[in-house]
């Protein structure tokens, strides 16, 4: 689709441009233009009162067949590449198996990418698209909006996928909406259809009680945003290398309506629930917020980190960023321990793929015990000293 502005009908009366929640349209010679920025959401179209303003469907259908290979972006932060990136490139690598033919690709921005280029080949990445400035040091949604979009327009990518991250989440909508296609968000699993070739997209649907299948037959490229924790890493291959393939720049300072003051590091950030091998969880069975006192004993016990249950979270026991769970992390440790969690669906959904699940409750009926490789029923303040005191 797209929006196009009459330039006989158009008064120059710059209502459009005011209207405009993303500085879409500029005034040159005293009449209206749509610029690069447009998302096509048609607030200017209502803003217009002289009809010189419409939104035309596309008519014309793309040609499938000239998109190709599998990319993943690359998100980085202060130069160091985040984990949920090695867990696509290894579905990336199946997906790409899947098609056959194609190529497994990452597209990163940012500055210095030459040690991030070489870890995502050595991670399995056929081809890195780079592009590099000052402008994409820091992530704007600006920035790296225009310069992505840009680059899946000029090589025609087939799937494309990002992590589910807060970056993941704020870019992903606004490239497809750039790029008129569509995009299935949080993603649990990813497979090839055999007969078509595309991609089948899996994630939760009405409060995780069923899993919705999700196809985009009709455009490319095919997007997804995918839940950290739920995929294989891809394993490394010291020494490997690839193509190294710069994309088109025509990002100028004037095109990112936000500066980067300053990143403030807190506590919180310091906890990487995704990146752990040994979870330690507590829920609402702990009673009140100085139950996570022992919880983060044990943790520290056992060198792992503290997580915590939806109910432990709102009742303000312990901050969010601890959260496992459809609504929080979705984890995949080798050990996870739940304590005092009954297991509401929802957070089975962020832990149940752990490789060994242990859990501790009172209640012998608690719907933890039926995913649970190792179930102690009893009070999880007697358990646990003794769980701390046995632990070599």
């Amino acid at each position: 689709m797209a929006v196009l502005i009459s330039k006989e009908k158009c008064k120059g009366c710059s209502l459009c441009v005011k209207a405009c929640p993303f500085a879409a349209i500029d005034m040159v010679e005293k009449k209206a233009v749509i610029n690069d920025k447009c998302t096509m959401c048609g607030t200017c179209v209502e803003a217009c009162k002289f009809g010189a303003i419409i939104k035309e469907e596309e008519t014309k259908e793309k040609d499938l067949s000239s998109y190709k290979d599998v990319w993943v972006f690359a998100e980085q932060r202060a130069g160091v590449i985040t984990p949920v990136v090695f867990e696509l490139l290894g579905k990336g690598r199946d997906l790409a198996a899947g098609i056959g033919g194609v190529s497994l690709c990452a597209i990163l921005l940012g500055e210095n990418l030459e040690d991030m280029t070489r870890q995502l080949f050595e991670a399995g990445a056929d081809i890195v698209y780079t592009a590099e400035s000052s402008l994409l040091a820091n992530y704007t949604s600006d920035g790296y909006t225009k310069v992505i979009s840009e680059a899946i327009n000029e090589f025609k990518p087939e799937i494309v996928l990002y992590g589910a991250t807060h970056i993941g989440r704020d870019l992903a909508p606004r490239i497809a909406a750039r790029v008129n296609t569509g995009l299935t968000a949080d993603c649990t699993k990813l497979e090839i259809d055999p007969e078509t070739k595309g991609i089948l997209q899996t994630r939760p649907a009405f409060g995780g009680n069923l899993m919705a299948t999700i196809k985009c037959p009709d455009h490319r490229p095919q997007m997804s945003t995918v839940r950290p924790g739920v995929m294989d890493k891809a394993p490394v291959e010291a020494g490997r290398t690839g193509k190294v393939v710069p994309v088109t720049l025509n990002l100028q300072e004037s095109d990112i309506r936000t500066k980067v003051l300053e990143i403030v590091k807190t506590a919180k950030d310091m906890v990487s629930l995704t990146d752990a091998e040994i979870i330690v969880s507590g829920g609402a069975g702990l009673g009140d917020a100085s139950g996570f006192d022992l919880i983060r004993r044990f943790a520290d016990k056992v060198g792992g980190v503290v997580g915590a249950s939806r109910a432990a979270v709102d009742s303000g026991w312990i901050d969010h960023s601890h959260q496992v769970g459809q609504t929080g992390t979705t984890v995949k440790p080798k050990i996870y321990i739940a304590c005092g969690i009954s297991g509401a669906i929802q957070h089975l959904a962020g832990m149940q793929t752990s490789d060994v699940i242990i859990a501790v409750n009172k209640n012998p009926l608690a719907p933890i015990f039926d995913v649970a490789d190792y179930g102690i029923v009893g009070d999880l303040y007697k358990v646990i000293p003794e769980l701390m005191e046995a632990w070599k």
